[in-house]
């Protein structure tokens, strides 16, 4: 379990490349080839099971996007590996290892530590999904002659009326489409989404009906640069520390400090050290409510809050998004009646959009929405379609 990643006995790009070409030269049918990304997960393995059950010739590849801190203690890339290559020999299938760490430091982390500079808290997932999924890997993968990729992650893909649609999952409570929503129409015109009907319970037990190992492992949660250390804690190493006060928004009292507005996030409540402080403004109606950040001050690195979940202070009718990206290569109507999300697993809210400039829009809410964070996304539906969306300005 603790052998170097690039010790496992994997097959290098030029041996499948030329695998590849073999089985294309002759005259017989030959199915066609998808390369599946195996995260050492139920639900990559699952996926990979069925396309193969399914006619493909299935290639799988494991992706190493970290390498400053993957000791065991936190980031679970080795163990994954050995998960990947034992589910490989039980699938049947070939496995490469391809290190995309430069990419991912390049394209995802340094925007994930910009964003923290100037006060925003960004989504690295998004990033991950668009910079490196599904394109670095899509890349990998047509330049060894494969015909498309897949993935475990909970989404659809169809075409309708000669566009690609990303379409949110049949289970609802484990649909991704929100973190896949940068996806554009060449990348989708190559992907594979093998568990967009199935309920993720179906998946755990399609992998034990076929003797998968990981079949009741635990989710992977969060970033594997973060894993399940705190987060404050990895952060602190890349971004200074830099105290500061910690006010109410509604009187300007101080109420404690702060080690800097950048570890923090709107809407938070744990870790702020200031649950014993009564008095002020009380959302919910008591002296002893709970303290959430409401507002942050990068230029006097003040950090503000307010007391109760339901303050107004919380609640926002409109945001503005920029950077906006579309599915469909297009930009969703204006004035029309949509849903949107402003975080992973949020009910979807009825909203409508105005557009500012091409890259920005205002969008409206129906109902005012909770904690809305500048850096986060912003995710369009039209029913079970995914728009895109933009980043919370």
């Amino acid at each position: 379990d603790h052998r170097d990643l690039h010790s496992f006995p994997t097959r290098r790009s030029s041996d499948l490349k030329r695998t590849l070409n073999l089985s294309k030269g002759g005259n017989m049918k030959v199915a066609k080839t998808v390369v599946v990304g195996l995260s050492g997960g139920v639900d990559s393995a699952v996926a990979a099971m069925l396309l193969k059950e399914q006619g493909w010739h299935v290639l799988g590849l494991f992706m190493k996007n970290w390498e400053d801190d993957d000791s065991d203690e936190y980031c679970s890339s080795r163990q994954d590996l050995v998960d990947v290559m034992s589910l490989a020999d039980v699938i049947g299938i070939d496995v490469e290892v391809v290190n995309f760490a430069a990419e991912y430091k390049e394209r995802v982390f340094a925007h994930f530590l910009k964003e923290y500079q100037l006060g925003r808290t960004p989504n690295p997932d998004v990033l991950c999904n668009s910079e490196i999924k599904f394109s670095a890997f899509l890349e990998h993968a047509l330049s060894i002659g494969a015909d498309c990729i897949a993935t475990g992650h909970y989404a659809g893909v169809r075409e309708f009326a000669g566009t690609f649609q990303l379409l949110k999952a049949e289970d609802g409570t484990k649909d991704q489409s929100y973190f896949l929503h940068r996806l554009n129409q060449q990348q989708l015109a190559k992907t594979l989404f093998p568990l967009a009907g199935l309920y993720k319970r179906e998946v755990r037990k399609i992998a034990e009906a076929a003797g998968l190992h990981v079949a009741l492992k635990k989710d992977s949660t969060g970033i594997c640069f973060i894993g399940e250390r705190p987060f404050k804690d990895f952060l602190m190493r890349y971004l200074p520390r830099q105290k500061g006060e910690i006010r109410s928004l509604d009187d300007d009292r101080l109420l404690g400090e702060h080690d800097g507005v950048a570890y923090h996030t709107i809407g938070q409540r744990k870790g702020l050290h200031i649950g014993g402080v009564k008095g002020g403004r009380s959302g919910d109606g008591g002296d002893h409510d709970a303290w959430f950040v409401a507002r942050k001050d990068i230029a006097s690195n003040t950090l503000y809050v307010v007391q109760g979940h339901a303050h107004p202070a919380l609640l926002t009718d409109e945001l503005r998004a920029e950077d906006l990206s579309w599915v469909a290569g297009r930009a969703a109507h204006t004035h029309w009646v949509y849903t949107a999300r402003t975080r992973y697993r949020q009910a979807d809210a009825a909203c409508e959009i105005e557009r500012i400039d091409a890259d920005a829009c205002l969008i409206r809410f129906a109902e005012p929405q909770w904690a809305v964070t500048p850096g986060q996304s912003v995710v369009i539906y039209e029913s079970r379609v995914c728009l895109g969306g933009g980043v919370i300005a």
